[in-house]
């Protein structure tokens, strides 16, 4: 039996390793999975789980998952961590579980931040995952396709946890006032607005609300036998502001309006004050750097086309590093967008080829631009005809690309701007070719 003491002690414990889930019944989240009949709700439940790797944000459940696996499960349950172990523990956990096996008892392996491992150490499980001496549940931040070895990969399902919704991480605040192990012993009066405000400030980390919601208790207003706890503790103990945003609600699309526009208009200041409004609010950075991926191409395109791999390079750094860090990287994206040349020309282009696309879908192909793959098709014409344009003096040709009705058709149309008025003249150029050549 464990010894306890006073710092292990069920009081001793911060409210979030407290109010740990015991059970699937518990756990927040996740529905897409744990949800009834969904697949790896069933198969905790039966006992039949295989190897696994859990990939998702920090705050959303993957050791927690696995620690209900280990209070279901039949097998032995090693819980191992790759930030404090190395070849020599993995050997001696692997000859043990071999052990078992002989014996016909399995053993399951948890490895926490399973990227942590090298190419050596993660190579060290393959022939014990192969044999079936363990399952292996591996849990990740990271993405697994690039962290983990493909041939370990190859052998786990990869379940991806999504991060935790506002109303989600509400419930959990909830649950937390009324459970015995939480605060269910104490009068804790908190109205749904504060509930909200510690949930938004938690983006989206389960951990971080229970952290939020204990400091907040800790602090809050003593009257007799009751604590309150109101908007203005939270901002205390997270050093925050509240501010008028939600982002599920009108003024999440408001503001991103408003830097979208500002961002179109070459608003630099403008652009970086409503992102700073919505990083500070606890906006996703991820969020923010999709929508400016998307600026990229729809307001600036070939008027600078390294706007667009600024725009990438951004969202990959706020996924290396997160918040606080990555809002410098947001700022340079933002701030390039602004002063960026604009062009809306392939978005026009697109919206137009769509709107032909959707009222032309039984066009056929011209022959001459289909493949021939086979004897028949050659004897149909497929092909006849086709000019490969590298083998052309000019790399041109007049072949017909578009469906007949469509021949004339013309969707891009560069501007002047920036880098596109070089694209423009090589588009005149192209159809001037074409014209005198036909």
């Amino acid at each position: 039996m464990e010894q306890q003491s006073l710092f292990n002690s069920h009081g001793g414990l911060p409210l979030a390793a407290r109010l740990r889930p015991r059970s699937l019944e518990e756990f927040a989240g996740q529905k897409h999975l744990l949800g009834e009949g969904k697949i790896l709700r069933r198969l905790i439940e039966n006992d039949a789980t295989g190897s696994m790797i859990f990939w998702g944000p920090p705050g959303v459940g993957k050791t927690t998952l696995a620690r209900i696996i280990a209070s279901k499960t039949k097998a032995s349950f090693i819980d191992f961590s790759a930030v404090t172990s190395g070849i020599k523990e993995i050997k001696q956990v692997m000859e043990q579980a071999e052990k078992s096996r002989v014996f016909g008892e399995k053993t399951i392996l948890f490895v926490d931040e399973i990227h942590r491992f090298n190419k050596a150490q993660q190579d060290a499980f393959l022939p014990f995952v192969e044999k079936g001496s363990i399952i292996l549940i591996g849990a990740t931040t990271e993405n697994p396709s690039f962290e983990v070895n493909g041939a370990l990969l190859s052998r786990c399902k990869v379940f991806v946890l999504q991060q935790l919704k506002t109303e989600e991480l509400c419930q959990l605040i909830k649950r937390a006032l009324t459970d015995p192990r939480g605060f269910g012993n104490q009068k804790v009066v908190m109205d749904e607005d504060v509930i909200a405000t510690v949930a938004n400030f938690a983006n989206d980390d389960a951990r971080s609300a229970l952290t939020t919601l204990e400091m907040a208790v800790l602090n809050g207003d003593v009257n007799g036998d009751t604590v309150t706890v109101t908007r203005e503790t939270v901002e205390q103990c997270t050093s925050k502001k509240s501010l008028l945003y939600d982002k599920s609600g009108e003024e999440h699309y408001n503001i991103i309006s408003a830097l979208h526009k500002s961002m179109r208009n070459s608003d630099p200041d403008a652009a970086v004050y409503w992102l700073a409004r919505m990083l500070e609010a606890g906006e996703d950075p991820l969020y923010v750097a999709r929508r400016v991926t998307r600026f990229a191409s729809e307001d600036v395109g070939l008027a600078d086309p390294r706007a667009l791999e600024i725009a990438v390079a951004a969202y990959q750094a706020c996924h290396y590093i997160g918040m606080p860090e990555c809002s410098v990287h947001l700022t340079e994206a933002v701030v390039y967008m602004a002063l960026a040349p604009k062009s809306n020309s392939l978005y026009v282009a697109y919206e137009s080829a769509k709107r032909d696309a959707l009222s032309t879908l039984a066009e056929p192909v011209p022959l001459v631009i289909r493949n021939a793959p086979t004897k028949l098709m050659k004897e149909l014409n497929y092909g006849k005809g086709y000019v490969y344009a590298h083998d052309q003096k000019d790399k041109l040709s007049t072949m017909q690309c578009l469906p007949d009705n469509l021949i004339d058709r013309e969707y891009y149309h560069p501007t002047e701007e920036g880098v596109e008025a070089k694209f423009k003249s090589r588009l005149d150029a192209i159809k001037n070719w074409k014209n005198e050549n036909k």
